[in-house]
């Protein structure tokens, strides 16, 4: 029976003893001891002030540095403490340490207490800090692994509960994520043709880290006729890897130094957040649009370059070393398209302040309105600053293979080529996958008589199904032409109208088995906005709109108790 199992039938008087006797004899764990208890109250106290404080700004501060390093003292501490008891430094003594509420509202959430057990040492964080901290981890590791659960544990979840028609019809459905899934019946049978089960021992060995050159060629013409570029684009400015997120998170890398930022448009994909941190603390200057239609601003979410001027000079007077801008075109989540004239107009900007571009044009084959022209970056007759200008696409979205993991990166810039195309060392493609890429984007005939017209076509049927929804619940939404998604105002079902409140409407469409994505996690300045992801099978639409009237009609009866509630004065 072990020492720990003994002590708990000795008489007090014993145990006080014991414990006297441990403190003589072991300074060392109880100088800890005394320095825990002391980092713990501090904390809490920390905890409470900020609570007093909280505004939007609430999740920047819980991860400035001041806190990290705290916490990660804390957990030094904790571990430190555990060694000691695990290596037989006392037997007997039992932690009564207090309670440490880690919930940044200051209440309500997780707590965490030191366990009896050194092999059960954990430390439970709230919701927007989920994670187990691991006592080897660095400060670096435990930050990487807080941000992955929090931003992507709902995602987790739902792997786990996928919604099925015949396996799992009360699963999870997921309109938060944007995934192209209404030609997988086409894709399926293009992609089992003989062409694609090639293989040759090129195909086994390693490839060149920026790619194979037989893809970065089709890459390259397939850029030069879709994008309708004004020449053929040049497949020595071609890096490949495993996803467009991989090209972001390498280019700031390589152009950013730690610390250094970009001005980015909010609302904007929360996934850039996630890549600009795992590597190199690259800050994400907000630049935030307003709904509101103005004078200046003829239409919701307008980006101008005022708007611009003024984010990078309050950027500069707190000494911020902006690096460069973040485009996203067509915009995720808001469906807007940048018309050639505003496109060079941001560009220019840039140019004008020494800045770096950085564009994202995933969305550029999703544009379903013919009537609204897309003008690529590679379209333009001269670039105002080529060098700096960095163009970023993928077969995710308009392909509907995001399971491929295939990104490309295309700049002018020789040096930026040779440093992203060095990432290819930890995010290349197979060879077999970018075979089947190659052979892919090589089938013009059935992409442009087959393929594209289908999935406009399917796109246009789901989009004006989703949209009759919304309109028949009154709901308003920005009715754009691109994309794989709908921006949609749920303002009237908040009370207040708040992003505590949000995120409570968030998890009632969750307890209705429904993911949508709000715009909290796209850093939109207002509360109340939700990205509806439309390209889905017809049947799963139909229920998931099923499931989303529920929570909104649950969402009412909760107003009406909680005002009954109010009137009868309970």
């Amino acid at each position: 029976m072990s020492h720990q199992s003994d002590n708990l039938h000795k008489p007090c008087g014993q145990m006080k003893d014991q414990g006297l006797k441990t403190q003589k004899s072991h300074p060392p764990l109880m100088e800890l001891i005394l320095r825990l208890r002391q980092l713990i109250d501090d904390y809490s106290r920390q905890l409470k002030i900020r609570h007093l404080q909280e505004d939007l700004e609430q999740e920047k501060q819980w991860h400035s540095q001041d806190t990290r390093e705290q916490e990660a003292i804390l957990v030094q501490l904790l571990g430190e403490v555990a060694n000691l008891l695990q290596a037989g430094a006392t037997s007997s003594l039992e932690l009564q340490l207090p309670r440490l509420p880690l919930d940044s509202r200051g209440g309500g959430g997780q707590q965490a207490q030191l366990p009896r057990k050194p092999d059960q040492l954990s430390h439970q964080l709230s919701d927007s800090k989920a994670a187990v901290v691991s006592c080897d981890l660095s400060n670096r590791g435990i930050d990487i692994s807080a941000s992955y659960k929090s931003s992507f544990k709902d995602f987790i979840a739902y792997q786990g509960d996928k919604y099925h028609e015949d396996k799992n019809t009360l699963g999870l459905i997921n309109l938060g994520l944007s995934e192209n899934k209404l030609c997988i019946d086409l894709l399926t049978e293009r992609l089992s043709r003989s062409d694609m089960n090639y293989i040759d021992d090129d195909l086994l060995q390693y490839p060149d880290w920026s790619g194979h050159s037989f893809l970065r060629e089709e890459v390259a013409r397939f850029l030069t006729y879709y994008c309708k570029a004004p020449e053929q684009l040049d497949p020595e400015n071609v890096v490949v890897l495993s996803g467009c997120c991989a090209i972001f998170s390498a280019l700031t890398l390589v152009l950013c130094n730690p610390g250094d930022a970009f001005l980015i448009i909010t609302p904007f994909y929360s996934g850039f957040t996630f890549a600009s941190s795992l590597y190199v603390n690259v800050e994400l200057i907000r630049v935030h649009l307003d709904s509101e239609i103005t004078e200046a601003d003829t239409q919701p979410f307008q980006l101008t370059v005022d708007k611009l001027e003024k984010a990078l000079l309050e950027a500069r007077l707190k000494g911020k070393k902006v690096k460069g801008l973040v485009l996203i075109n067509p915009n995720n989540p808001l469906g807007d398209i940048y018309s050639r004239d505003s496109l060079m107009e941001y560009l220019e900007f840039a140019k004008r302040y020494n800045l770096h571009v950085i564009i994202d044009e995933i969305y550029m084959g999703t544009v379903f309105d013919e009537s609204i022209p897309f003008h690529s970056v590679l379209s333009l007759e001269s670039l105002p600053d080529p060098n700096r200008t960095h163009v970023i696409w993928g077969t995710s979205k308009e392909f509907g293979i995001s399971g491929f993991r295939f990104g490309t990166l295309y700049t002018h810039n020789k040096e930026v080529v040779s440093a992203v195309g060095a990432f290819g060392f930890l995010h290349s493609i197979s060879g077999i996958t970018q075979h089947k890429l190659c052979r892919l984007l090589q089938d013009r005939e059935w992409i442009d008589n087959v393929y594209l017209p289908t999935n406009r076509s399917r796109m246009q049927e789901a989009h004006r199904y989703i949209t009759d929804r919304l309109k028949t619940l009154k709901i308003p939404f920005l009715n754009r032409g691109s994309g794989l998604y709908i921006w949609v105002n749920l303002k009237e079902y908040l009370d207040p109208c708040t992003f505590e409140e949000e995120q409570l409407l968030y998890h009632r469409f969750l307890d209705n088995k429904l993911l949508l994505a709000p715009g909290k996690a796209y850093m939109c300045k207002e509360p109340g906005w939700f990205r509806l992801t439309f390209t889905d099978k017809p049947l799963r639409l139909k229920v998931a709109m099923k499931r989303f009237s529920q929570a909104l009609l649950e969402q009412k009866q909760y107003w009406v108790e909680k005002q009954m509630k109010c009137v009868l004065g309970k």
